[in-house]
C-alpha cells in the first residue's frame, strides 16, 4: 500500500489542507494552495499509484465487489487529493523554516526521476502527462517534505519505560452474552440467560485452574474468533486489560465481564522483549507526530486553498491496462531511504 511509504503524519489533526473552490486558474491547474499549485499530471501519477497498489492488494475488482463503486472511487480520490495538499503544505512550511536540499539530494531528486521515467512506457507517459520536469518536480517536492518534517521531529527521543511499552501475550475464552446482528447491531442476552452464562464461566474456570488444558477448554467453550491475543496498554477494553497485566506467566484471572461476555483469562508471557521493543518505537513516533502536528496544522490552517472543482470533478480512474504504474513511491524509498526499504523487504 502507498501509505506505508509515505511520510509518517499520520495523527497531524486533519492531516491534509482543506481545498475550497474558486476560479481564476491557469490551464490543467488542480488546486492551488498559496503560492504552491498542483497540476493535473500529479493528480494522474497520484491516482494511477493509489489505484494499482490498491488492486495489487486486494484485485481488480474491489471497485465493484462491494457494490460501491462510486463511493470507493470517491473516498480513492479524496485520498490523493489530500496526500498532494499535504506535499504541498510541506513544501511551503519547508520555505518558511529555510529548509532546502543540498546538492547531493537533488542529485537523487534527478536520479530518482530519470528512474521513474524510464519505468514508464510511452503510452502512459502521453496518458498521465509526464516528462522528466514534471517527475523532477514531484520527486523535490516529496524530498522537501521528507525533509522538513524530519527536522522539526529530529531532536524529539523520548524516554519510555518497559512498563509504560509493556506487551504481554494472554490466551481466553469468551463467553459471550450478546448477539451480533446482521444490521450491525447487538442484542443483549436476557438477565436469566446472562445468569447461567456467568455460571458456565465459572465452571470453566474450575476446570482450568484445576489443570484442564487451556487450549481444550478454549476448542470447547469459547466464543472469540481468536485465542490468542498479543498487545500492550490502552489497546484493549478496560476491564479484559486490567485482568491480563495483572497476572504472571501462566496464572489464570477471575472471570471478567467485558462488553462481549465473560472472559477467562490465562497469561503466556507476561513480557515479552522483542514486542515490547518494537511497542517503544511505535509510541515514540505517535510522540513525534503529535510535536510535528502541533506546528503543521497552526501552518496549514494560515493558508488559503482553492480547488478548480471543474477540472477535479473531470478526474476519474483508470481502465484496466491504460496506466499500469505504482512505482512512484517505491523509487522515492530506494533513492531516498534504501535502509529503511531493505529493512522493511526483509522483515
Amino acid at each position: 500500500m502507498a501509505a506505508l511509504l509515505l511520510l509518517p503524519l499520520a495523527g497531524c489533526g486533519n492531516g491534509t489542507a482543506d481545498v475550497v473552490l474558486t476560479t481564476g486558474f491557469h490551464r490543467n491547474e488542480v488546486f492551488r494552495l498559496a503560492d504552491a499549485s498542483c497540476s493535473l499530471a500529479e493528480v494522474k501519477v497520484y491516482l494511477a499509484t493509489e489505484q494499482n497498489l490498491y488492486e495489487s492488494v486486494y484485485g481488480a475488482d474491489i471497485w465493484s465487489a462491494a457494490g460501491e463503486k462510486e463511493i470507493l472511487e470517491e473516498r480513492l480520490k479524496e485520498n490523493v487529493l489530500g496526500k498532494l495538499s499535504q506535499i504541498k503544505a510541506m513544501t511551503l512550511l519547508a520555505d518558511r523554516r529555510g529548509v532546502a536540499l543540498e546538492a547531493q539530494e537533488e542529485a537523487l531528486v534527478q536520479e530518482a526521476a530519470a528512474a521513474f521515467a524510464e519505468s514508464l512506457s510511452d503510452e502512459e507517459k502521453k496518458l498521465l502527462g509526464v516528462d522528466l520536469e514534471l517527475a523532477e518536480g514531484m520527486y523535490r517536492d516529496y524530498a522537501l517534505a521528507d525533509k522538513v518534517y524530519q527536522e522539526i521531529i529530529g531532536d524529539i527521543n523520548p524516554e519510555i519505560s518497559d512498563d509504560e511499552a509493556r506487551t504481554i501475550t494472554v490466551q481466553h475464552i469468551l463467553i459471550r452474552t450478546v448477539t451480533h446482528n446482521a444490521d450491525g447491531t447487538e442484542s443483549p442476552f436476557s438477565s436469566a440467560e446472562k445468569e447461567r452464562c456467568y455460571e458456565e464461566a465459572q465452571r470453566v474456570r474450575r476446570e482450568a485452574v484445576s489443570g484442564e488444558a487451556f487450549e481444550a477448554l478454549i476448542e470447547k467453550y469459547s466464543d472469540a474468533g481468536e485465542s490468542t491475543l498479543s498487545f500492550g496498554k490502552g489497546e484493549m477494553e478496560a476491564a479484559f486489560e486490567e485482568a491480563a497485566f495483572n497476572l504472571g506467566t501462566d496464572e489464570i484471572s477471575d472471570v471478567v465481564e467485558t462488553s462481549e461476555g465473560y472472559e477467562i483469562i490465562r497469561c503466556v508471557s507476561a513480557f515479552d522483549r522483542e514486542e515490547t521493543d518494537r511497542n517503544k518505537e511505535k509510541i515514540a513516533e505517535q510522540r513525534r507526530d503529535e510535536v510535528f502536528g502541533q506546528e503543521y496544522d497552526a501552518f496549514v490552517d494560515s493558508l488559503p486553498r482553492n480547488l478548480n472543482e471543474t477540472l477535479w470533478e473531470s478526474v476519474g480512474m483508470f481502465r484496466e491496462g491504460e496506466a499500469d504504474t505504482d512505482d512512484f513511491f517505491r523509487i522515492y524509498e530506494e533513492y531516498f531511504h534504501p535502509e529503511a526499504r531493505e529493512k522493511a523487504e526483509g522483515a
